[in-house]
This record gives C-alpha cells, structure tokens and sequence, in this order.
C-alpha cells in the first residue's frame, strides 16, 4: 500500500496544480485517460471532457451479471488559491478548494486495486464502472454524461460516490439513511420599467426598493409557507443595479438559491416566490421577469446499500471510525442524478488538515493527503463486497 499511497498523493497533486473549471477539463480528462491505460483499465471518453474506465473490459454482447459504478467529481471553482505549497494551482483564479482532486485520486486507485483483482470480478461475471464526472460545480455534468451513455453498456445496477470533508477527523466515515443532501435549484429575478432623477423619488420608480422588498419578503417566505418541520432554504445571493449615485436605474436583478428536501416542495417553491415578486412589482407599478431551473434532485441513499456500505467501511477504517448521521445536509450533489436511475450510497470521508480551514469553497482549503488510500480502499472493499451478493 505505501507505493500506491506515495502514487495517489503524486497523482492528486498534480491535478491540484492544474484544475480546469466544469466542461473544460480537457487536460485533466487527457491525464486521468493516461494513468488509467497505464494500468491497463479500458477507457470511454465523453465529449467534451469526462470519462469512464471499466474492468474488466467490455466486450460487445457480453452478458453481466452486476456492474458496479463508482463516481468522482473532476472540476475545479474560480477561487484564487491562497495557500504557500508545492503543489499550488499554476491556473490563476482557478483551484480544487472542494477536494475533487483527492476524489479523483482515489478513484484512480481504486481502479488500480480492482484491476489486480480483476480475475475475481470475473469469477462473479461482474464488473465495475469508474465514473470520472466533469463539472459537478455548475451541476450538470453528471446529467451530460448519463445522456451520454455513462451507464449504459454494460448498464449499472448500484453506484457509490463519496466526498471528503473537513469538519470530518482525517480517516473518518460518515453515513446517512435516506436523505442525504438536499435538491438545488436557481431563481433568476428582473425587476424593469424604473428610472428618475436621484433627487426627486417622488417622480421616480424605483427598481432597487421593489428588489430590496422581494429580497426581505424572501427572507421569511418559508416561515410563512412552509411547515416548520420541513427544512427548506430561500437564498437571494446576488443583486445588481444601477450605475450613478444620482440615476434611479431602469432595471435590478437577483439571483439566488433554494434548497429543500421535500419533494412536495417541488412546485410549491417556484409558485411562492414569483407570488412574491408579482405583489412586489406591482405596489411599484414595476414588471418583472421569472426564470426557476431545477438543478438537481434530493440525494436519497438507498438503506440497504447504506448497510453493506457501513459493514464495508468498517474493514477498511475500523469500527471506531464510522459514524451515522441523524440530520442531512442542505448542501446539494450532483450524484443524485445517478440515484434517479440506479440504487446508491453517498458518503462522507473526513480529511480534516491541522492548520487548514474546516470549510470547503475556501482560498487556504487542502486535506490529510492520508486519506486517499482509505478513499481507495473503501471503494474498492464496496466493489468486491457487492459482487459476492
């Protein structure tokens, strides 16, 4: 283990000092591509970045009797990296601050431990799938792929994926029945139809109060509409408008988030805040644009890979090191697109670093690189614990 321990940190520092934002991991793609057919691991290439490695190799016609899927994120974020290490980003205002670099390195070394237990997947007529997903950040990728084909041929009957965390002890596994993280979704907003002179608002309509009024009233819209045993989130992130102090401008706009894990909630959501913003335009005798995209859905972990996948840990980082989880996250993942087609498992992996933030999304985010192993392993125990049910 300790060469291919020394061969993951190798591997993940190398992607860390060249990360490429989602769908233009050209490079990284390229890379990951190289090492895996170094190993001799049959490779798939998505257009225009991402990839899926397969062992054993699939052969035209050929029954399975199991595929496995496992899943790694490949994208990085527009952060500036702030950290004094060797292996810093060399890509200005681009950096892996959410660990994508490690979950690609482990994936790798899975791959790496099941193609030298290649022979037992055949004697089970199993296989497995490793799922290289470009930008999961912008969410979408993981949608891109599937229609792709990513699991397809042979088709995958249970997927597993995992994200490391720093609030999380370094080595440590946490798990969660049922809802795991919740569904994403983006408001867009246009208030239009303002303008006037600063200095007489008497004569003028103003854009930035009806968008300030939306943005109060959306503050507590779910402790108004939402039963308060349903966790559900109203985020408006960003506002903008105007270009003089002395100009009422002609327009504003907000952005922002919802997060729910109802999925009740579905079309409820859009529906209350456009009430909102239709009664708020219209006390300013304003117009208003609309736009609601659904991102991704709720990620649910199917209970009993959850089980198996606890049971597997356990050999991997011992029973100490695992841990239940009784609240999910309003954080959301991309993963769940998989979920709407096959049965999976989420889980957490702590790689919490003395002296880094315990936050992701972070310009000094970095992790204990000695959990990429425990990252391999544990995908690689889910694997060949799978095949033998």
């Amino acid at each position: 283990m300790n060469n291919l321990q020394k061969e993951l940190i190798s591997i993940r520092r190398q992607i860390h000092r060249n990360p490429e934002l989602g769908n233009k991991e050209i490079q990284t793609t390229k890379y990951i591509n190289s090492i895996l057919k170094q190993h001799g691991i049959q490779t798939r290439l998505f257009k225009p970045t991402g990839l899926t490695g397969q062992i054993p190799a699939h052969k035209p016609g050929q029954k399975i009797r199991k595929c496995i899927g496992l899943r790694a994120d490949i994208d990085a974020l527009p952060i500036l990296e702030k950290n004094n290490k060797p292996y810093c980003s060399r890509n200005n205002g681009v950096m892996h601050a959410c660990g994508h670099d490690a979950h690609t390195a482990m994936l790798i070394g899975a791959g790496i431990l099941l193609k030298q237990n290649e022979d037992e997947l055949k004697k089970h007529n199993c296989a497995v799938k490793l799922i290289f997903q470009p930008d999961e950040e912008e969410i979408g990728g993981a949608l891109r792929i599937i229609r792709q084909g990513a699991l397809k041929n042979p088709g995958v009957d249970c997927i597993f994926g995992l994200h490391v965390s720093p609030e999380i002890p370094a080595g440590y596994l946490g798990f969660k029945y049922g809802q795991m993280m919740a569904s994403s979704n983006k408001f867009e907003i246009e208030v239009f139809g303002g303008g006037g002179h600063g200095a007489y608002p008497f004569k003028a309509k103003d854009v930035i109060f009806a968008a300030s009024e939306i943005i109060v009233s959306l503050k507590s819209l779910t402790q108004r509409k939402v039963h308060p045993a349903v966790p559900a989130v109203i985020s408006a992130c960003t506002v903008h408008s105007g270009t003089r102090p002395n100009i009422f401008p002609e327009n504003a706009f907000i952005t922002g988030t919802v997060r729910y894990l109802d999925k009740r909630l579905a079309d409820i959501m859009p529906r209350i805040i456009e009430d909102v913003v239709r009664n708020k335009t219209a006390e300013q005798k304003l117009k208003y644009s609309f736009k609601y995209s659904r991102l991704c859905p709720v990620t649910e972990n199917d209970n009993g890979l959850v089980e198996s996948c606890i049971e597997s840990a356990r050999q991997v980082a011992g029973k100490t090191r695992i841990s239940v989880l009784d609240k999910p996250s309003m954080g959301s993942e991309d993963f769940s697109e998989y979920m709407q087609l096959t049965p999976g498992c989420f889980a957490w992996l702590g790689a919490r670093k003395h002296g880094s933030p315990d936050v992701l999304h972070h310009a000094e985010f970095d992790i204990d690189e000695s959990v990429l192993i425990t990252g391999s392993r544990y995908f690689a125990r889910v694997v060949m614990d799978q095949i033998k049910k």
